[in-house]
């Protein structure tokens, strides 16, 4: 299930100018573009207000384009977001948050800092507990991704055939896992156990270039996802 509750940091475009930046945050990892006549599509509004907005955008050096051949006639101008686009996305004091890593490890040592960077998840893991217990993949599913989407990760899910999709399409603590990658193994583990999955695959890392973190996601036998369409 896609959330359209995926938000800027506080301070960013406001309206239309918010769901283009959104639209262009959470497009599919591979491609990360989008052109003018996709986010009319996905947006529902009218290719000349897109267009509109995306020259706004980037005069304000948040979106930017590369021309892609699609089919025949003119190439398209797909845009993409900006390293300026990019920080507009929520980091959750992610400066502070370092600072006080770096001394802890200083002091007691790199594991005890990754075991206060687990301890986040603990927690959340924890608080979520009660309303996990004895509920059903998606739900499960529901439940985990809106609190990781609310602690600034705009993650979401989605039905396959025979598993689901976790994607978080923003770090909100991108330096943090830089300096601390183990920080991305204990966003695993905290999967596996709020959603009591079988298994957890990551499938893309955005420590590795990649646009968002994906995991696929798969359940005991007896137990596997049945949601609506949406």
């Amino acid at each position: 299930m896609l959330h359209n509750d995926l938000q800027l940091a506080a301070g960013g475009p406001k309206g239309t100018r918010a769901a283009i930046l959104i639209e262009l945050k959470r497009a599919p990892a591979a491609a990360r573009r989008l052109t003018a006549a996709d986010l009319a599509a996905r947006l529902d509004v009218s290719l000349n207000a897109v267009r509109h907005h995306l020259k706004e955008l980037e005069s304000e050096q948040l979106v930017e384009y590369d021309r892609e051949r699609r089919g025949v006639g003119a190439p398209a101008f797909a845009y993409r977001l900006t390293e300026r686009g990019e920080a507009l996305f929520p980091r959750r004091y992610e400066g502070t948050l370092l600072q006080l890593l770096d001394q802890v490890a200083q002091r007691d040592g790199r594991d005890a800092a990754v075991a206060m960077l687990e301890s986040q998840f603990d927690t959340i893991a924890d608080r979520l507990e009660p309303a996990l217990t004895n509920a059903p993949p998606e739900a499960r599913l529901e439940l985990v991704t809106r609190a990781m989407a609310n602690e600034g990760f705009m993650t979401e899910w989605r039905q396959t055939p025979d598993s689901a999709d976790v994607v978080s399409h923003n770090c909100a603590l991108l330096a943090v896992a830089e300096r601390f990658p183990e920080l991305c193994d204990a966003e695993r583990r905290f999967l596996s156990r709020t959603l009591d999955a079988s298994s957890v695959d990551r499938v893309s890392h955005i420590l590795e270039g990649c646009g968002a973190c994906g995991y696929t996601v798969r359940f005991r036998q007896g137990s596997a996802v049945t949601t609506k369409e949406t």
